[in-house]
Parts: C-alpha cells; sequence; structure tokens
C-alpha cells in the first residue's frame, strides 16, 4: 500500500505501512509440521472448501493484503533418502491444487488478493496465460503469481523428465518464458479489441488481435491470446529467491520479493543488492516490495504467547521439520553429527534453493551457527524464518525491527495453527500496528492487487517495467532465436581447415514483420553462403556435419529465404537506403547456384559422408 507521505514515485516515504500477507500453502503440514494433531488447528481441513471460505473471510476482516500461496511438485526425498517420512509426518504431504478455491474465495470477498505458486518450467506459456488471465478475470484483478522455477528431483520426474535443469539455466528459461507471456497479456489484444456490435454481428474485431510469434531457444508460439485483456492484464508478480542469478532475474521481473533470513541484518546487503540492481535496469528500487517470511506467536501478553509456544511444540514433529530442511538444502542431516556446523558444502544437490543455502554461513551475534540439532529445534515450529513470541506490543516491536533493518516493506505470516496463527494477528496483531501508524485503518473497495500496492489507477504494470516494452501500443516483434555458429572442417591434401557457418532460424516471417529483422536475415545468409562455397571448394569429401548444412540451406533458400526477399524488396520502394541490400540477395541468389553445382557428388572427386 503506498505509504503516507509521498517521495520518489509517491511511494517513498519516512514512516510507511508495512504491508501484511497470509502465507499458506494447500496441504497439511506447511512450515510446522505435526500441528495437524493440534485441535485447535484446522490443516488437515484444507482439502475442504469450507475451510479456503471461511480463511479469505477473516483475512477480509484484517485488511490483509493478499493470501499468498505456496505451492510444490513433488515430495521431500533427501532425509534418510527416502520420501516415507514425508509422507508419514504430512510434510508438505499431501498436496492439492492452490488455484481452484481462488473463485470461492473471491466470491465472498471485495479487497483481499490472492498470490498464487506456479512453476515456469512444468508447462507452455500459453497455458499459464489462459489460467491466469480467466482468474484475474473472475477476482476483478485481484491475482497475482508466484514465480517459481521448481528444483526438486522429485517433481522433474513427477512431470516426466530426467532431471532438474541447471540452477542458473533456469533462471535464463524462465527469463524467456515471461516475455512470452507479456507479449500475450500485453501484445495481443488492443483495449479496444471487443466491440460487441450486435446489428454487425461482431463480437470482436480481428484486425485488433495481434497474432503472436515467438521463437525463441526454449519455446515456440504462434497464437493469439485466447483471453481477452483482464483488469490487470499481467497479474501481479511475486518472486522468491535471493541467489546472484535470482536475484537478477526479480530486478528484472518482480513486482515483490519473497525472501528469508533468522535475522534483519544478514538480510539487509541481499535487500540492498536487488534494489541496486533494479535502479541499473531502469526501474525505481523502492518500486519493487520485499516481503520477510516472519512467523507470529501472538498473545495478549508475553507470557500467553509463551504459554501458547510450549503448547505448539507439544504437536511437534522433529522429524518433519528435518525432512524440510533437508529437502529445501540438499543435506541430508540424518547422517551427520548433531552438533557439526551445516554449510553448503554439506549439500549434495546441485539443485537446492541456494538462497536457503547462503544463510547458513550468514551468522550474526543472533544468529548462531546451524547445527542438526539447532534445525531440530526450530525447524517443525515456523519453517527456517523467524518467530516472533509476545504480546502484540513485542511483536510489532519486532517486525518495525525488521523493516528498519533490512529494509522490508512487508511479511509473509506463516502460521503456526491455522487458522489460530491468523486470527490472533487480525485480533490483536493488527489494532497494535494500526496505533503506531504502520496499517491503515480502512482500505478502498475494489482495487485490485497491483493498486494495492502501487495505489489507485495502477493496474497495469508500471512504465519502468520491463513488461510495459510489449504493450499493444508499442509492440515489436522480436527476432527469432539464433543458434551459435557451427564449427566446420574440411580436409584438402591432408590438410584440415576450420570454418564458421551460421544456422539459419527455420523460421517463416509473419507480415507485418520487422523489416530490419529480414535485412539481417539477408546479411546473415550472405555470410553462410559463402563459407559453405568456401569449405565445398576446398574439401575432397564432405563430413556429415558439413552435408547437412549444406542441406539444411539449401532447404531454406528455397522457401523461408524467399519471404525475407520478398519483405526486402517490398521495404526499398519506403525505405530507398535499403537498396544495397538488394545487391547482396542477388549476391546471395548466385552464391547459392554456385553452392547447388559444386555439392553435386561425382564419383571421382567428392563422397557424402
Amino acid at each position: 500500500m503506498p505509504s503516507q507521505t509521498n517521495g520518489t514515485n509517491g511511494y517513498h516515504a519516512e514512516k510507511k505501512h508495512i504491508l501484511l500477507n497470509a502465507f499458506d500453502m494447500s496441504t497439511v503440514g506447511h512450515l510446522s509440521p505435526g500441528q495437524w494433531k493440534n485441535p485447535n488447528d484446522r490443516s488437515a481441513h484444507k482439502r475442504k472448501l469450507d475451510y479456503w471460505i471461511d480463511l479469505a473471510k477473516l483475512l477480509e476482516r484484517g485488511n490483509i493484503n493478499a493470501l499468498f500461496l505456496a505451492d510444490t511438485y513433488g515430495g521431500y526425498d533427501t532425509y534418510e533418502s527416502s520420501l516415507d517420512n514425508c509422507i508419514r509426518r504430512a510434510a508438505q504431504w499431501p498436496m492439492t491444487d492452490p488455484t481452484i478455491p481462488i473463485s470461492a474465495m473471491a466470491a465472498v470477498t471485495k479487497n483481499l488478493a490472492f498470490g498464487i505458486t506456479a512453476s515456469t518450467t512444468f508447462e507452455p506459456p500459453f497455458l499459464l496465460a489462459k489460467r491466469f488471465s480467466t482468474l484475474d478475470h473472475l477476482t476483478n484483478g485481484r491475482i497475482g503469481w508466484n514465480i517459481v522455477t521448481s528444483w526438486k528431483k522429485a517433481a522433474f520426474k513427477a512431470i516426466g523428465l530426467d532431471s532438474p535443469i541447471e540452477h542458473d539455466e533456469r533462471y535464463i528459461q524462465a527469463d524467456e518464458y515471461l516475455r512470452v507471456l507479456y507479449k500475450l497479456w500485453e501484445g495481443s489484444w488492443s483495449d479496444d479489441a471487443i466491440v460487441e456490435d450486435k446489428e454487425n454481428d461482431t463480437y470482436a474485431l480481428p484486425e485488433r488481435i495481434r497474432e503472436i510469434h515467438h521463437h525463441g531457444k526454449y519455446f515456440k508460439l504462434d497464437s493469439r491470446h485466447i483471453v481477452d485483456p483482464s483488469p490487470q492484464r499481467t497479474p501481479f508478480l511475486f518472486q522468491a529467491g535471493t541467489s546472484p542469478a535470482g536475484s537478477k532475474f526479480g530486478s528484472t521481473h518482480a513486482e515483490a520479493i519473497f525472501v528469508s533470513s533468522h535475522s534483519p541484518i544478514p538480510l539487509r546487503p541481499k535487500v540492498d543488492n536487488i534494489r541496486r540492481l533494479a535502479a541499473e535496469a531502469g526501474r525505481d528500487p523502492r518500486s519493487i516490495k520485499v516481503f520477510a517470511t516472519f512467523c507470529p506467536i501472538v498473545g495478549r501478553t508475553d507470557e500467553e504467547a509463551q504459554a501458547k509456544l510450549r503448547e505448539y511444540r507439544k504437536y511437534a514433529s522433529t522429524i518433519g521439520g528435518l525432512v524440510l530442511f533437508s529437502g529445501w538444502t540438499g543435506i541430508d542431516v540424518s547422517v551427520l553429527p548433531l552438533d557439526e556446523d551445516l554449510t553448503p558444502a554439506h549439500s549434495k544437490e546441485a539443485n537446492s534453493v541456494k538462497s536457503i543455502l547462503s544463510t547458513l554461513t550468514a551468522t550474526s551475534k543472533d544468529v548462531p551457527k546451524v547445527t542438526p540439532r539447532v534445525v531440530a529445534e526450530k525447524a517443525a515450529i515456523g519453517g527456517l524464518g523467524p518467530v516472533s513470541v509476545g504480546s502484540p506490543a513485542t511483536v510489532a516491536d519486532e517486525m518495525e525491527r525488521w523493516v528498519r533493518d533490512a529494509d522490508v516493506d512487508g511479511f509473509n505470516l506463516a502460521h503456526v495453527t491455522t487458522p489460530g496463527t491468523f486470527e490472533d494477528v487480525v485480533d490483536l496483531l493488527i489494532p497494535e500496528l494500526r496505533r503506531r501508524g504502520l496499517y491503515p485503518e480502512h482500505i478502498e473497495d475494489g482495487l485490485t492487487a497491483r493498486e494495492k500496492v502501487y495505489g489507485k489507477g495502477q493496474s497495469k504494470l508500471r512504465d519502468d517495467h520491463e513488461g510495459s516494452r510489449y504493450k499493444y501500443d508499442v509492440y515489436q516483434e522480436e527476432p527469432p532465436y539464433v543458434p551459435p555458429p557451427t564449427a566446420l572442417k574440411a580436409e584438402q591434401n591432408g590438410e584440415t581447415k576450420q570454418f564458421v557457418a551460421y544456422d539459419l532460424p527455420q523460421y517463416t516471417p509473419k507480415k507485418p514483420q520487422s523489416t530490419q529483422y529480414s535485412v539481417e536475415y539477408v546479411k546473415r545468409a550472405s555470410k553462410t553462403a559463402d563459407t559453405l562455397l568456401q569449405a565445398l571448394q576446398t574439401s575432397a569429401s564432405l563430413p556429415s556435419v558439413l552435408s547437412s548444412q549444406v542441406k539444411n540451406f539449401l532447404d531454406i533458400a528455397k522457401t523461408i529465404f524467399q519471404d525475407h526477399i520478398t519483405i526486402c524488396q517490398e521495404a526499398t520502394t519506403k525505405e530507398p537506403g535499403l537498396k544495397d541490400i538488394l545487391k547482396e540477395v542477388q549476391q546471395v541468389q548466385k552464391t547459392v547456384n554456385r553452392i547447388q553445382a559444386t555439392s553435386t557428388p561425382t564419383p571421382n572427386t567428392r563422397s557424402w559422408a
């Protein structure tokens, strides 16, 4: 929510309202495994719609910003190298789909937003775009997406993939995934595409709905977006992770970043880095809202809160906590001495959560070194994040310390019991925050998820956000991915010569198409033609890679290349400066003819490998 005092872009103020999300998961043991045994806990009822409807009403009553729903696609099988304890202890198992209850919760609320976790790895962008556009419509713009790249081996095996993609490569793939989505959400439909002209039997104008053509390294799409523009077009974008690759990705795409640390002190450099990267990307660094995980145990007095903690410990599953920790870090603590200091070097999983591993070395006076014994004591209540126990004033003091020392904007509030933890937040903690001027008394009805963060009137992406490059009125089709050059070898009289050939994208241009791309395509074809001809003239015999290059090039020259030539020819009538490209076209055509003549095998001079 906007601060009380305007500053940079109206959002940076000396005293700002704290943003609060309720942090939950459609599973029995989210961050406090074992509490399902507690008679005051309803975690085992999450497969019932009433649970979600009642929770939404409660959060709405407290003016909570959003219900943030985590999700995962496989169980935790690092501890004792088995999934058994994950299942037995209900450590985020079993798990249902978090998107299904959203419409029901939206129907009983006006203001609560919903942040849903979904992966960029396990489904095509088109399917995710359709689902989130639908949800944004049905909730009147109250949808956010928590972007994850997925890392569990169990999840990849469940989907039918052999192994996880390497950590940093996942973020490169996710970057392309987001750009495909921006093209669909922002660039496909004009605002006035729907006309609902009953007299002329016309609901929408096809000429105002752009067909998107994306041919990238990881994803290929040729389609219009199948859903008309929703209130936000692009859902509000959350992202979790502060590894170097995650921070770079988040500073480019995220509007809110979810972070986790035992203490605000080691967290502050990571937050500063996110804001620095955002500024380097041309964004207002304060426009990225940082949410820290935080588990409050609130009582009317400090003594009452401590009594609640003692009660929770009766039901906590120590093994369940160790299962979660081992799964997140790739460290099987079951085989380590209880008092051995844990470090990232203990991890046997290359694709574990890097940002969590980094916290193992981020110790300070209020953060002891992490050992299996420490993990066993702490992980079963609140996960790996901070647990604040006390009266409303005590917990509010701690939250203010985090805001001050870590420069976070808000918190994802984890629960020990549900709905008990959230009831205490709404009935005890929020009144104290309001008394301090840190939480709004009221919010205007009907705001979108983005407006709740940036202010009324900002339902769409901010102008400094990367996705704004793809908005309908400024959209430009991007060239397809071009593979790196291929090294060719040709031999003559025992001498080996090396050449570099450029693969040409197997892509037929669609009109309207970028003229500049077609010009560059012709120039690239010219270089490739010259290279192939030189290799052919040098080689006494054709290695298989060269023969394949020649065949592919000649196929393209007969088909796709002709489309680019047509575009260049049409462009020269409007842009006289492009006349030189026609000379290049003629030269390429001559070279193609020579390649065809030279590559025809003869019994005496050349054999195809």
